[in-house]
């Protein structure tokens, strides 16, 4: 606990007991950008502790260093993911007043229902939570595929809240979704394939039921960043504009034109450009009023996903980022719509949206602890008193000579020395303790150079990564592959910072490795007040204190994107509700088990028990293992299968 000393401004003692005099909790601010991206959501506290307020500025907050204290008391394991769906009714709220305050403004006739994607997040209580918290806006759900449509139709109650059916489609998917609207749910059928007009039709015949039909238009406009490809001509989903054309002509000759209500579109996940934005929806806009001239009976406008999330807070174009906000959505979306319409003499449409990641994003934080580190060496080994090799000679001179005139030229040197020692080694001129100095007093050479060049501005380009080569490796006990893939798989920036001890300088700088065995699974990207660092800036570690690190904003697509990399399962989740008092857990899910783990790739514990048991017996035959040995040894064994997947 951090306790600041009385009459003492600005001096606080941390949890090991030093005394930080410079060190403030607005540096540890502006260091983590944690104003930047975790409004109203994420703080520090006056203990140097990351804050979590699940109502935003509208309700109080809970110290998270705290709650995983007592979470652990549970017996609770990290690594744990903790939601807080204060955070997505709040959300929900948001996205809902910003649409209403936009059609408020321009004095749109129509009305907005947004939609969540359940491909976001699958999970059950999450998707439950979502329906609940958007009933009092008929708020819907997006299904991609006929798994997801089965989710939608069990969970949405909302009267006249929305079920997009997108995705590719076989006859039992739309023969559901047309089934379903005789539950009373408002199901409408997108058609983003030709052969779809087809299925549609017919089936509406056999079972004389009158669809709600859509169609996805791939549009000239393209989206920005990783996800661009999502529009345009080569699109994996839509019907170009001759599609379309023809899909209406056969609708229109088997009497179902007025079965086509709604216009779709999507151009990408993560906007990160506004621009990009209007310029779709000024192209959708335009292809709406032109359906609704061709005599379809058009009500609806769904402008699909692509609301971006600042993961580093830097509100900017770059694709970790955006530079525009919710309300600037908003009021592009209804303006350009209501303008276009106008321009054609039509009816406005209501308008959809299925702003997953910006709902989803935030409401989930993953805590995990650092095992340990690995250093360079940092030391300069001593002279000792017989005449040292030549190659070490030179690199103690090399060492004594660095200043901050010849710095780049002596770090080449020490380099070149290093690597003649390897080669000296190889060739047995070289012993493995002078080897071991002559690196030694390498990296003591790199550590000084270093200490020259981050005073400066002007960094020479060979040397800009010597951070990163000093930089230490942090171990997580975590699996990247498991709970952050989009990390790994498309280098997606996560926000991560210690959740205690901001009150304290972080020392070191260091790259973070996971617990599997894949030399991939390590994060050396993280956000930074421009845009990419190698490093972050942590804490030093202390022998019997735990050290805990949040990555954040997790909440879109991470859990069920996860591999069994390693077999390392599912964490520990749980979900935590503010109260008048504090808090409650609404809902614990337990991680894999290795039983689990092992069963997904076909082995059944029973029989791995009697396999090492037989064994076990074979040994004692042989005299090789004693009772107890063998029976220590299932025991273990028998513990492990009931265990958690991750380290304890």
């Amino acid at each position: 606990m951090v306790e600041s000393m009385p009459g003492v401004v600005g001096e606080t003692f941390s949890e090991n007991g030093r005394r930080d005099e410079k060190w403030s909790i607005e540096q540890s601010e502006e260091l983590y950008r944690i104003r930047g991206w975790g409004e109203p959501y994420f703080g520090i506290n006056a203990a140097g502790h990351v804050t979590v307020s699940p109502q935003g500025d509208r309700g109080g907050s809970l110290d998270l260093y705290e709650l995983v204290r007592a979470l652990k008391q549970r017996n609770l394991e990290l690594p744990l993911l903790i939601r807080f769906p204060d955070i997505l009714a709040d959300r929900i709220e948001r996205l809902n007043a910003c649409f209403a305050k936009a059609i408020a403004r321009y004095n749109y006739p129509g009305v907005y229902r947004g939609v969540f994607p359940v491909k976001c997040n699958q999970q059950r209580h999450v998707v439950e939570d979502l329906v609940k918290f958007g009933t009092p806006y008929q708020f819907g759900l997006e299904a991609g595929s006929k798994p997801e449509l089965l989710i939608a139709l069990a969970t949405l109650k909302t009267p006249g809240a929305l079920l997009i059916c997108n995705g590719y489609k076989d006859r039992g998917y739309i023969e559901t979704a047309m089934l379903a609207t005789r539950l009373g749910h408002r199901s409408i059928v997108v058609l983003e394939q030709l052969e779809e007009v087809h299925l549609v039709i017919e089936l509406a015949r056999q079972l004389d039921i009158k669809p709600i039909v859509g169609i996805r238009a791939k549009l000239s406009a393209k989206g920005i960043g990783r996800w661009g490809g999502s529009s345009g001509d080569l699109a994996k989903f839509g019907l170009n504009i001759p599609e379309v054309i023809h899909a209406v002509e056969q609708l229109r000759a088997a009497e179902m034109l007025d079965c086509l209500q709604l216009l779709h579109y999507h151009i990408g996940s993560q906007i990160s450009c506004i621009s990009a934005i209007k310029e779709a929806i000024r192209e959708a806009s335009q292809i709406y009023a032109e359906l609704a001239r061709l005599g379809a009976n058009m009500q609806y406008l769904d402008v699909g996903g692509g609301l971006a999330v600042d993961y580093d807070g830097s509100k900017t174009n770059f694709y970790a980022s955006k530079n525009y906000n919710m309300q600037n959505y908003a009021n592009d979306i209804v303006a350009e719509v209501k303008e276009a319409c106008e321009e054609k003499n039509q009816p406005v449409p209501t308008l959809i949206s299925e702003s997953g990641r910006a709902i989803a994003s935030h409401h989930s934080v993953l805590i995990f602890d650092v095992l340990g580190s690995s250093d360079a060496p940092a030391d300069v080994p001593s002279l000792g008193e017989e005449k040292e090799h030549l190659i070490l000679r030179n690199l103690r001179e090399t060492y004594d000579s660095i200043d901050e005139e010849n710095f780049q030229e002596t770090y080449h040197d020490a380099i070149q020395f290093k690597e003649e020692a390897a080669s000296l080694f190889g060739f047995g001129y070289l012993s493995i303790t002078e080897r071991a100095k002559a690196e030694q007093l390498y990296w003591a050479c790199c550590r000084k150079v270093y200490g020259i060049v981050k005073q400066r501005e002007d960094v020479p380009k060979e040397l800009e990564d010597l951070e990163k080569t000093l930089a230490s490796i942090y171990y997580m006990n975590l699996s990247i592959f498991q709970s952050a893939p989009d990390s790994w798989a498309i280098d997606q920036l996560f926000p991560m910072l210690p959740i205690h001890r901001l009150n304290e300088e972080p020392t070191h700088r260091a790259t973070l490795a996971d617990l599997t065995c894949d030399s991939d699974g390590k994060i050396d990207r993280f956000i930074d007040r421009l845009n990419v660092k190698s490093i972050l800036e942590l804490h030093d570690l202390n022998p019997g204190h735990p050290y805990y690190l949040g990555m954040f904003l997790v909440g879109a697509y991470q859990e069920i994107m996860g591999n069994l990399h390693n077999l390392f399962g599912d964490t520990n989740a749980v979900h935590i509700h503010l109260t008048p008092n504090g808090y409650q857990i609404e809902h614990l899910v337990k991680g894999d088990t290795m039983t689990e783990v092992l069963k997904y790739v076909e082995y059944d514990a029973e029989d791995l028990i009697e396999s090492l048991r037989q064994s076990t017996e074979a040994a004692l035959q042989a005299g090789n293992i004693s009772i107890e040995e063998s029976q220590l040894l299932l025991q273990h064994y028998e513990r492990s299968l009931r265990s958690y997947t991750y380290l304890s």
